[in-house]
């Protein structure tokens, strides 16, 4: 063997040992940035040069070769992250929808509706003690005007919410369509840079990133493919195939009063009609909250919610009408309505009171004069019983409640899956500055021992070259 391969073996041991120390660099350097997997350069030794036919002795390998520079990361943990990002994404829409729902009902509190009925009952009793007495008169109207106005106030406030939900999913949308595209522009990159030989670690992290977004937003698969490119799932469809992507749009009403006619869906960009298949994700939670009402109580709910009110509203104004339609005013006029509903529209923006003072008000029975307050005896007396309006806004509330608890419960189990996956994925791919600072020094000392190798190869070389045949010459 030539004594200069000596010098290449050490050069390749000062290439492989300075390899080191820069990925240990770039990993000190990326030590806080989210999404980056720490890196590892692999080496392996090279053969030795095996000797002719008429060659004798022994040969040594010829060094270290660097293969490349590895990702420590783990594809299951990296599937689990994705997974547990998709129901996390579902549930905190969801829980954060009735979460504001819940606390818009006010209950229980003094300015809940279930009060404001209470006191509505209460001026009633005290109009049938009283009739025609201007300010029991102006109380009741008061009343009455506030539950109008808390029905009204609800109805548009879940409404406002509806489109607020209708917004956010074309929006989310809108970042599903531009992580795909960049996941299929990554695929290129990462293609291309493995058959050049590059190192595209960097570029996996980046679309890691972007398909565990896209899992959070649509849910969906990732499947690998042997050219270093990724496929992503949507229902069993494709949205990231190669280098290729597609796109998705979201059609159907822009009001929660065309919900029930036109349901808001996600759909393919290419195929019009053709709904995306959601096992997860916001865009799922979204859409899940849009859903129109069924009749059962089991559709969105928003539009079950709006659908409350509106029966609320129609309930009260239907029991109160049946009795107070029937009574007469102090001046013995008689067939008028206490609330008017709106024929067009929410029931609950349209209700209004009909009487504005006392003369107005039918308190008493046909025939027993303006003393008499029979009749609004009787509608003091609505508010019990199991067809009383109460029960019935009691229901909902108690119902929107329950639901509000188990979907802010399910989420922060999901929330709790989704962190927890995430601190595993990091225990195995994020940077330990501990683990690094002993690489590098491991570096370090290998360089200068290779350092070392090739100043004795250079020595001896010298030695064979300019002091070979001067033995005893001064």
């Amino acid at each position: 063997m030539s004594t200069f391969s000596g010098l290449n073996t050490a050069y390749r041991g000062l290439s492989a040992a300075r390899a080191g120390l820069d990925v240990v660099g770039q990993n000190i350097a990326n030590a806080s940035t989210d999404g980056y997997t720490r890196q590892r350069v692999t080496t392996s030794s090279i053969d030795a040069v095996q000797p002719g036919i008429f060659s004798t002795g022994t040969a040594i390998g010829q060094g270290v070769s660097i293969d490349g520079y590895a990702r420590i990361g783990d594809a299951q943990l990296d599937a689990q992250v994705r997974s547990t990002a998709s129901g996390a994404g579902y549930g905190s829409v969801r829980s954060s929808v009735l979460s504001t729902l819940e606390s818009a009902l006010n209950e229980p509190g003094s300015d809940g509706l279930s009060a404001q009925l209470s006191k509505f009952w209460s001026g009633w009793s005290d109009m049938s003690n009283a009739p025609g007495t201007a300010s029991a008169a102006s109380t009741l109207i008061g009343q009455a005007q506030g539950i109008a106005d808390t029905l009204k106030t609800g109805y548009q406030g879940v409404s406002d919410q509806w489109s607020s939900a209708r917004t956010q999913v074309a929006s989310m949308a809108d970042d599903l369509n531009s992580a795909a595209s960049q996941v299929a522009d990554l695929n290129k990159q990462i293609q291309q840079g493995l058959t050049t030989g590059g190192s595209v670690n960097e570029l996996i992290d980046k679309r890691d990133g972007l398909t565990e977004k896209i899992a959070s937003l649509a849910g969906g698969s990732v499947h690998a493919n042997s050219d270093g490119t990724v496929d992503v799932l949507i229902g069993g469809n494709a949205i990231v195939s190669g280098t290729q992507s597609r796109t998705v749009q979201v059609s159907g009403a822009l009001t929660i009063d065309g919900s029930a006619s036109s349901p808001v869906t996600l759909e393919w960009s290419h195929r019009p009609g053709a709904s995306v298949g959601l096992d997860g994700g916001r865009i799922a939670g979204a859409l899940s909250v849009l859903a129109p009402a069924d009749g059962t109580g089991s559709g969105g709910v928003l539009a079950e919610a709006a659908a409350s009110y509106n029966a609320m509203a129609t309930q009260l104004a239907t029991a109160v009408n049946t009795v107070y339609s029937t009574g007469t005013t102090p001046s013995g006029t008689t067939g008028a309505d206490f609330f008017a509903v709106s024929a067009t529209g929410a029931p609950a923006l349209g209700l209004s009171v009909v009487p504005t003072s006392a003369a107005a008000i039918q308190t008493g029975a046909a025939g027993s004069g303006a003393l008499d307050g029979s009749t609004a005896a009787r509608i003091a007396t609505l508010g019990t019983g199991p067809s009383a309006p109460d029960r019935a806004w009691a229901s909902f509330v108690t119902a929107t409640g329950a639901l509000a608890k188990s979907e802010i419960a399910s989420s922060d189990r999901a929330t709790t899956a989704a962190t927890s996956a995430k601190t595993q994925q990091q225990s195995t791919a994020g940077v330990d500055l501990d683990e690094e600072n002993v690489n590098m020094l491991t570096f370090q000392h290998a360089y200068q021992g290779a350092a070392r190798v090739m100043t004795a190869v250079d020595e001896m070389l010298d030695t064979l070259i300019n002091h070979v045949g001067h033995v005893g010459i001064a």
